[in-house]
């Protein structure tokens, strides 16, 4: 069973950095893929931000690419998420997932990444909170 715990939210200014991290257990089948997702307060639906397979292709969706960089250390199953240039519409809760036996194959571009969102994700953390200032 996959599992995944996040850490190193927190609050900050606009403009300013975090960088967030994921555990992950339960991993025991390649390929594999792992995800950033988050949920802004009042709304049920969970965004898929960005996501990366363990032979290092990456997927960010538009409001992140360029800011967010995902980055994954296949010795220790951990997930990273370093995110700059934070700005107030960032502020969420932020979660990681994983998914067994799929990469992401269809490139980086914005409807193969609306199609990986699809993936049957799995393992959900707790999240952990971003909250940026104005």
């Amino acid at each position: 069973q996959v599992r995944m715990v996040e850490s190193g939210g927190g609050s900050v200014e606009s403009g300013g950095s975090l960088r967030l991290s994921c555990v992950a257990s339960g991993i025991n089948y390649s390929p594999y893929s792992m995800g950033w997702f988050r949920q802004v307060p009042g709304q049920v639906k969970r965004e898929g931000i960005s996501f990366i397979d363990n032979e290092g292709n990456t997927s960010y969706d538009e409001s992140t690419k360029g800011r967010f960089t995902a980055s994954l250390d296949n010795a220790i199953d951990t997930l990273y998420l370093q995110m700059d240039s934070l700005k107030p519409e960032d502020t969420a809760m932020y979660y990681c997932a994983a998914v067994l036996g799929r990469r992401l194959y269809r490139g980086g571009d914005a409807e193969s990444h609306k199609y990986y969102a699809q993936y049957e994700w799995d393992g959900w953390g707790q999240g952990t909170q971003v909250t940026v200032s104005s």
